[in-house]
C-alpha cells in the first residue's frame, strides 16, 4: 500500500498531489476526526475537483450510538477504563522519563552515563510496550464481549462503507481528533484499498500507523512527555509521524530529542511540516530526502540506501 504522508493543510497542498497521482475515479474521504464539522468539507470537496465521497464515519458512529444505547453506554465505559489506564500510564512515563534526563545531566565519565541512560531508556521502551498491550487486551475484551461486527446497524454501515472504498481510486485521511479518528476506523474496519493510494495529514497520519503517539513539549503545565495512545489502523509500518514539529517540539533540545529518537526507534520519526510531501513504499520505507529525527537528537534527511 502506497501512502503519502503530507504537511499541516492550512495552506492547502492536496490538490496539487491528487492531481500528481493521476486518480481515475472518486476519491472516498475520512473527516471523522473534525467531529461535528465532518461535514463542512467544502473546502477539501475542491482541492479533490468534486470527486469526494465523505465516508461519513463520524455520522455513522452517532448513528450506531443512537439506535444502539446499551452498545453507546458500554463504550462510555471503555472510554472511562481506558482514560484511567491513560493516567495511570503518565504517572509512570513521567518517573521513568525524568531518571532518563536526570542520567543524561549527570557529571562523570561519558561511557557509564551512556551505558545508564541506555539501561533507563530501556525501561521506558518496556512500558510503552506494555502499556500499548493492556490497552490491547482492553479493547480486544470488549470487542469479544460486544462483537460489534455482528450487530445489525454496525454491519450494515461497514457493508455501504466497504462498497464505498472498494469503488474509490484513493482514500483521504484528514487530522482532528486522533482519538475519534482512530475508534471509528477501526469500529468500521477500515481496510484501505490494497492497490490504491492514500494520502493523510496530522492526526490521519498519525491514525494509520501500528502505534498512535501524541506529543506536545510546550503546554500550560510546563514540558509534556510525549506518550504512547494506543494502536493506529496499522497501514503505515514503522513510521511515527510528527505533524508541525517545529510548533510542538523543543528541536534545539539535542538530548531530550535523541531520547525520543532512541524510545521509538526503529521506527521513523518524519517531521510533517507546512508543505511536507512524503510517499512512503508498500513497507512504509520513506525516501531519500525525508526529514526525521535522528538517534543522535539532530533533525537530518534520509540518504540513498
Amino acid at each position: 500500500m502506497r501512502v503519502t504522508l503530507l504537511g499541516p493543510q492550512r495552506r492547502p497542498t492536496l490538490g496539487a498531489v491528487a492531481a500528481s497521482l493521476q486518480l481515475a475515479g472518486p476519491i472516498a474521504t475520512i473527516t471523522a476526526g473534525w467531529q461535528e464539522r465532518e461535514p463542512d468539507d467544502d473546502a477539501l470537496s475542491e482541492q479533490l475537483g468534486s470527486r469526494d465521497v465523505n465516508l461519513s464515519l463520524y455520522a455513522r458512529w452517532l448513528d450506531v450510538q443512537d439506535r444502539n444505547p446499551d452498545f453507546a453506554e458500554a463504550e462510555r465505559q471503555l472510554r472511562g477504563v481506558l482514560e484511567e489506564v491513560q493516567e495511570i500510564y503518565l504517572l509512570r512515563l513521567d518517573h521513568a522519563l525524568q531518571a532518563v534526563y536526570a542520567i543524561q545531566r549527570h557529571s562523570g565519565q561519558d561511557r557509564l552515563r551512556a551505558d545508564a541512560v541506555a539501561e533507563a531508556l530501556a525501561a521506558v521502551r518496556e512500558l510503552d510496550a506494555a502499556h500499548l498491550h493492556r490497552i490491547g487486551d482492553i479493547r480486544g475484551e470488549f470487542y469479544q464481549a460486544w462483537q460489534p461486527h455482528d450487530r445489525p446497524v454496525i454491519a450494515e454501515h461497514c457493508a455501504t462503507v466497504a462498497r464505498l472504498l472498494g469503488e474509490a481510486a484513493a482514500l483521504v485521511v484528514a487530522g482532528g481528533h486522533v482519538g475519534v479518528l482512530a475508534h471509528t476506523l477501526q469500529l468500521f474496519d477500515i481496510v484501505p484499498p490494497p492497490c490504491s493510494p492514500v494520502i493523510a495529514w496530522s492526526a490521519g497520519a498519525m491514525a494509520l500507523t501500528d502505534r498512535i503517539v501524541l506529543f506536545h513539549d510546550r503546554s500550560l503545565q510546563g514540558f509534556g512527555h510525549s506518550e504512547v495512545f494506543g494502536k493506529g489502523l496499522g497501514a503505515l509500518h514503522g513510521v511515527v509521524p510528527l505533524p508541525h514539529a517545529r510548533a510542538r517540539l523543543l528541536l534545539n533540545d539535542t538530548p531530550r530529542m535523541a531520547v525520543f529518537a532512541r524510545r521509538f526507534a526503529p521506527a521513523r520519526c518524519v517531521l510533517l511540516e507546512n508543505g511536507t510531501r512524503v510517499d512512503t513504499d508498500a513497507d512504509g520505507t520513506c525516501p531519500p530526502g525525508t526529514r526525521v529525527l535522528a538517534g543522535d537528537g539532530h533533525v537530518t534527511a534520509l540518504e540513498a540506501a
